[in-house]
């Protein structure tokens, strides 16, 4: 009887509405810092941990809005987010935002259902290494250049020395080990949703709709609309965690680790530029 007239019952006496935990993975990924820590496993995993444990809850939903970075830390966080789903049997929706590519694509793959704004920018499956030159630098500013090592190729592409082509070579094979994995993934979770051709695989990129046309994403949508349709017009968001801090919580961290340091500085103003071009490259 009690069951039968629960829904009309005000606040907690009633249905409660169904609430949908949000995560969000944003930046650049690995490239951390003492004031940047990235996008990485350990950063996210708390957050992860507290979506997933919502035992009520009718999925788990992640925004992702990544140019890339590590290919390490973005086939961990995948695996994290797909063994949570398992062990709590939540279905995982995936909204991209203003990216989802290289790295970033391959933490959408974690997700049953990927959603993309029509301007989202998706794809760039494929492995990248760039650097600089400096051949003739030395000998121009008359600096002597001094490397010793124990193994004959330890300082193989070693940016003040001309390339040497089995270093180049080697970098290559390297290259197509982590673009296969990568592939497979894709192939793995996208299964016959993917319309494969010469280019799927190529390190291009799509705006959104392109996106599904190919297989990469299941649908154009928004967080908010999506989740009204699924599960009702009462769904609740609740964003985990939030924004960052500026500064570290860590226990331990003295002033001149806080504020950088000369090193720290050094490496922050580094990871920063290594972070804007990763998001240029996308025109953003």
């Amino acid at each position: 009887m009690f069951n039968a007239v629960r829904r009309y019952l005000p606040g907690k006496l009633g249905n409660p509405a169904p609430v949908l935990p949000v995560v969000r993975l944003q930046g650049a990924i690995g490239m951390a810092t003492p004031l940047r820590p990235g996008l990485s496993l350990s950063s996210v995993a708390n957050n992860l941990d507290k979506a997933f444990a919502f035992k009520k809850a009718p999925a788990v939903a992640l925004i992702v809005n990544s140019p890339g970075g590590s290919p390490v830390q973005s086939r961990l966080i995948y695996q994290r987010i797909r063994a949570l789903a398992e062990e709590h049997e939540k279905q995982v929706l995936v909204f991209v935002e203003d990216v989802a590519a290289s790295g970033g694509y391959m933490i959408a793959l974690a997700g049953d259902e990927i959603i993309a704004d029509p301007s989202s920018v998706v794809g760039s499956i494929g492995v990248v290494s760039a650097g600089f030159g400096f051949v003739d630098l030395l000998d121009k500013i008359g600096v002597e250049r001094r490397v010793h090592t124990s193994g004959t190729r330890k300082a193989i592409l070693d940016p003040f020395r001309p390339e040497v082509e089995g270093d180049v070579a080697h970098l290559k094979a390297l290259q197509h080990e982590i673009h296969e994995v990568f592939i497979d993934m894709v192939r793995t979770r996208r299964g016959e949703r993917l319309r494969e051709d010469d280019e799927l695989f190529s390190g291009l990129f799509w705006a959104g709709e392109a996106g599904r046309d190919r297989g990469l994403v299941d649908a154009i949508g928004d967080l908010r609309s999506t989740a009204r349709e699924k599960f009702g017009k009462d769904v609740k968001l609740r964003l985990i965690g939030g924004e960052r801090s500026f500064f570290p919580r860590k226990a331990g961290v003295g002033l001149e680790a806080l504020m950088g340091g000369r090193d720290g500085l050094s490496a922050d103003i580094i990871s920063a530029l290594e972070a804007r071009a990763l998001w240029a490259r996308f025109g953003l």
